[in-house]
């Protein structure tokens, strides 16, 4: 049987040294767990979110508890990365694997129901001996309520940037027309839209009408947003969504004036669908867009106010004038003749001064009224100043003017004669003819010239009657 042998001395002195090294450990581990415990209590009072993670981006420690909601067991141990809202594009910052100090930095995250909670970041890496990450560290602030109403603001600027621009090159056109183009260009851009139109939902025969557009409007593009718009109330939009996937915008405005018009905005096939800020820019644009078309609508009454006689509604001299070198061009073209016709009333001035000027200015409404029966619309009429009318016949020669002119000396007598109250001397018309034949050499100012000559000569005659300009040789 083998002797034992007594251990080594090097050996005894280990095993008396076991002992003393546990305790020395053991009393190092409770000021570093304290230390730890203190730490993890300031993170709780000083961050609303504060982690460790490991060399594989693994958490390691979380605070507070729950931390956005999650508790922190579902947290330890997983993929740091988790936490980030990325999935919906908001991510700007990974605070999880930071390979330098970072401070202030901007992190989407997301709560437990995918909310996303916007934090301010400061973190560091974690080193090892040799200078190697093996995990980083940080804390941050929840900021989302800032971050909202800095979003609101910049929102807001941007909306309040877009209109002074789309303002700003409105103001640089003069013609009403050309406005509308560039705000709805303007409008379009901003948005991100193909293009934009604006309608009139009554139109001139009760059926919409396309007043404004800068782009042409797809097909069945109307089909669908006409529907949207009887929906809809003034002022706000309406979204929808067009066969092709072109995704529609319609914004019925305020009836105004007896004019029901609308703003429509649309994308191209498989475009993004609009958002809020777009709903709110465009909401603000249609008080824009009627500003244009009240415009539009003050230039239309002045042009035609400068063209009209405001007690007659008839074309005045210079319009007249105007219209009848364009009818003479093309008749000269289409080698057709036309006839000018003056009208005078006999015994106007009388009137005036028996009846007053309300009895005269009934008399003149009436002549231009009965003037109407006596046209075509293709025809001209007009006012030329005090009681003095003018016609134009498109294609007519001496002879059928001269029949019009008969009846006219006719009829004229018995429709004033309620004006004239059985006054004598009674109201009738002295009427000149003078035609144009093609290839004249007549200029405008001769023309009229030889027409009122003729009438001229038909009151030298004894009134009511009507005179024929003979052609000049």
């Amino acid at each position: 049987m083998k002797k034992a042998t007594a251990p080594a001395a090097s050996e005894q002195t280990d095993r008396d040294l076991l002992p003393a090294a546990t305790q020395a450990l053991a009393a190092l581990a409770v000021p570093l767990l304290d230390s730890r415990q203190r730490w993890r209590d300031l993170l709780d009072l000083a961050a609303d979110f504060a982690f460790e993670t490991d060399a594989w981006g693994r958490f390691v420690l979380v605070a507070p508890d729950p931390a956005l909601g999650w508790p922190s067991k579902l947290l330890l141990g997983q993929p740091a990365e988790m936490l980030l809202a990325g999935s919906d594009g908001l991510t700007g910052t990974n605070p999880f694997r930071p390979t330098t100090e970072i401070r202030g930095r901007r992190a989407w995250l997301k709560r437990p129901d995918g909310t996303p909670v916007c934090f301010s970041f400061a973190a560091a890496p974690l080193l090892d001996s040799e200078g190697r990450i093996v995990g980083a560290r940080g804390a941050g602030h929840d900021t989302s309520e800032q971050e909202g109403t800095a979003t609101a603001v910049a929102t807001a600027l941007r909306r309040s940037e877009v209109l002074e621009d789309i303002l700003l090159r409105v103001r640089r056109e003069v013609i009403a027309p050309r406005m509308m183009e560039v705000a709805l260009l303007g409008l379009a851009n901003a948005v991100g839209a193909e293009g934009a139109a604006v309608l009139d939902l009554i139109g001139g025969d009760g059926a919409p009408l396309v007043r404004h557009r800068c782009h042409e409007l797809p097909p069945s593009l109307l089909h669908t947003a006409l529907p949207m718009l009887e929906r809809g109330a003034g002022g706000t939009p309406i979204t929808g969504m067009i066969a092709d996937g072109r995704p529609v915008l319609a914004c019925p405005g305020e009836p105004r004036f007896g004019e029901h018009d609308a703003l429509l905005l649309w994308g191209a096939p498989g475009g993004r669908p609009w958002d809020a800020d777009d709903l709110t820019l465009v909401r603000s644009a249609v008080g824009l867009v009627r500003i244009i078309l009240d415009h539009e609508a003050m230039q239309r009454e002045m042009a035609r106010q400068a063209r009209t006689d405001p007690l007659t509604g008839l074309l005045n001299r210079r319009a007249f004038l105007e219209e009848l070198t364009r009818r003479i061009e093309r008749l000269e073209r289409d080698d057709l003749p036309g006839t000018l016709v003056f009208v005078d009333l006999d015994h106007f001035k009388e009137l005036n001064d028996r009846q007053g000027h309300d009895a005269g200015d009934a008399a003149l409404c009436m002549t231009a009224n009965l003037l109407r029966e006596f046209v075509r619309p293709s025809d001209l009429i007009a006012r030329l100043g005090g009681d003095e009318f003018a016609l134009w016949l498109d294609g007519a020669d001496e002879l059928a003017a001269s029949e019009r002119a008969d009846i006219l000396c006719q009829e004229v007598p018995c429709v004033l004669a309620q004006v004239a109250n059985g006054a004598s001397p009674p109201l009738t018309a002295s009427v000149g003819v003078a035609t144009r034949w093609p290839g004249d050499s007549d200029e405008i100012d001769l023309l009229v010239q030889r027409a009122d000559q003729a009438m001229y000569q038909a009151k030298r005659g004894g009134r009511n009657h009507w005179a024929v300009a003979m052609r000049q040789p």
